[in-house]
């Protein structure tokens, strides 16, 4: 019985410790591999999972665009507040992929970026044959532009416009302002004041967004220092860019804002758009999940638009205006063009003051990225920003009339896309479920051990104790009658002697 108690103990002893074992081996290790698995996955290789996705990005981006019509054109060259309706959304489907892309010696590699846009006529609301009165850009643009130009050559501007029955609103459609329209006043302009237009043909606001890259950009591919994975080395081989007044305003930080270094902390991140010409950093606003995989959501802080006397490191982005707007002139052109947030959310008041029809509110107009921290890829994203145009009375062009000055809303669009499909599932699996799975059995290891431990003790302290034996008597204890039998008999024989 004792031996069978020792081996029990001894059998258990050694599970609970092969438990506990396994349990520390896991605490340790666990991390450890799937680190690792994160290092090897999500570094720019071609041996790696997330290289395909890189390449050729499979998430389903959608662009949905909202047009501001002016519904009170006459009133606003007599200088009354504009009246703004919204128009939209008119819905593409973005395909984004990467050519050119050449692996450098010094753990870089450089690529260029295409983006196609295919219009979808089941999400949008309206079509791209809409008619909508909107300013005339190019007219309204160029009056502003030449503000400061010698009174002659503003009526010499001024009489071609008439000539070419130019207006400062135009009735076009919704193709139209975004793909191009063919335009006289280009070739006039460039006539009048030679080189202010750099291009001929067709104007419209997207007419150089589509079939189009975003700029060469050469990024690190961490396989020598993870944390360097996707940081921009340089765009169309600049180390910073030279559209602002200060270096740091013209720094190109951060990523190409695809994809971000794994093992990220709450707190912000960087990445440089060429659309906005500058960097931009968003901050961490707090912690969630996206089918089941965890994320840090980032968003716009009020300061990304905020003027230089608000927030003094803008300075280098002025001449500003109030707070909420950016002024990009100096990388389009010099046409006076503004970006905001949408409806000019969180811009000041007096931006939204200046015209009506505009309702901003956080759920439709903030931008967002969620993104796995672990391993620093979006899984869901909507980028929001708005084209704004400041137009006023320009003094010898009379087509201006009395328009008082306002930043007037264009348009807005929302790039939109999140992870789905097998890619989610695979995503899921390898970098969430596994690992999961990895933590809760180092748990389960150290909860066996315990138990197993504690019986195993039990069980050998019980085999060491002496077995009971009970002690052996030849005679029966003697009772109350057995003196009076033993004397009765020995008189008997006493007698016979006798």
């Amino acid at each position: 019985m004792g031996s069978s108690r020792r081996r029990a103990s001894v059998g258990l002893g050694l599970a609970g410790a092969a438990c506990a074992l396994l349990g520390v081996t896991l605490l340790f290790v666990g991390p450890r591999i799937v680190k690792e698995q994160v290092i090897k996955n999500v570094r720019i290789d071609p041996g790696s999972i997330s290289f395909k996705m890189w390449k050729d990005i499979p998430v389903p981006f959608y662009m949905s665009i909202y047009f501001f019509e002016v519904l009170n054109p006459n009133q606003v060259l007599q200088g009354e507040k504009p009246v703004l309706r919204q128009h939209g959304p008119y819905v593409y489907r973005e395909f984004r992929y990467k050519t050119n892309i050449t692996f450098h010696d010094n753990d870089t590699v450089s690529f260029l970026e295409y983006r196609r846009l295919f219009f979808q006529p089941e999400l949008s609301n309206g079509s791209e044959d809409d008619y909508i009165v909107v300013p005339n850009i190019l007219m309204m643009g160029a009056a502003v532009m030449m503000e400061n130009l010698p009174t002659l050559v503003k009526v010499l501007l001024s009489g071609a416009l008439a000539g070419l029955k130019q207006q400062a609103f135009m009735n076009r459609t919704v193709g139209e302002i975004m793909w191009g329209y063919e335009d006289p006043l280009i070739d006039a302009i460039n006539a009048i004041v030679p080189g202010m237009i750099p291009f001929k043909g067709k104007f419209g606001i997207l007419v150089e967004f589509n079939n189009s890259n975003s700029g060469l950009f050469t990024v690190n591919t961490g396989m020598k220092n993870i944390s360097e994975v996707h940081m921009v080395d340089s765009w169309n081989g600049l180390k910073e860019v030279n559209y602002w007044r200060s270096q740091a305003c013209n720094m190109i930080n951060g990523t190409a804002g695809e994809m971000w270094p794994p093992f990220m902390s709450p707190t912000s991140l960087d990445f440089y758009s060429p659309d906005a010409c500058r960097s931009m950093r968003l901050v961490y606003e707090q912690s969630g999940k996206f089918q089941g995989v965890p994320t840090y959501r980032f968003v716009a802080p009020k300061t990304l638009f905020a003027n230089g006397t608000d927030y003094p490191p803008n300075e280098g982005f002025c001449p500003c205006m109030q707070s909420g707007i950016q002024n990009v002139s100096s990388c389009r052109l010099n046409a006076p063009m503004f970006i905001s947030h949408p409806h000019f959310y969180n811009a000041d008041p007096v931006l939204l003051d200046a015209v009506e029809g505009l309702h901003p509110n956080k759920d439709q107009h903030a931008l967002f990225l969620d993104v796995h921290p672990l391993t620093g890829i979006p899984m869901n994203c909507s980028i929001k920003l708005q084209l704004n145009l400041y137009i006023k009375q320009v003094s010898g062009i009379i087509q201006t009339g009395k328009i008082k000055p306002v930043v007037l809303p264009l348009l807005w669009f929302a790039e939109s896309g999140s992870i789905e499909g097998s890619v989610l599932k695979q995503f899921y699996t390898n970098l969430v479920l596994i690992p999961s799975l990895l933590d809760y059995l180092q748990y389960i290891c150290f909860g066996l051990s315990i138990p197993l431990i504690i019986a195993a003790a039990v069980l050998m302290a019980m085999s060491q104790r002496p077995p009971h034996h009970p002690s052996t008597q030849s005679k029966p204890p003697p009772s109350e009658t057995t003196p009076l039998l033993h004397d009765a008999a020995a008189l008997s024989q006493d007698d016979a002697e006798a």
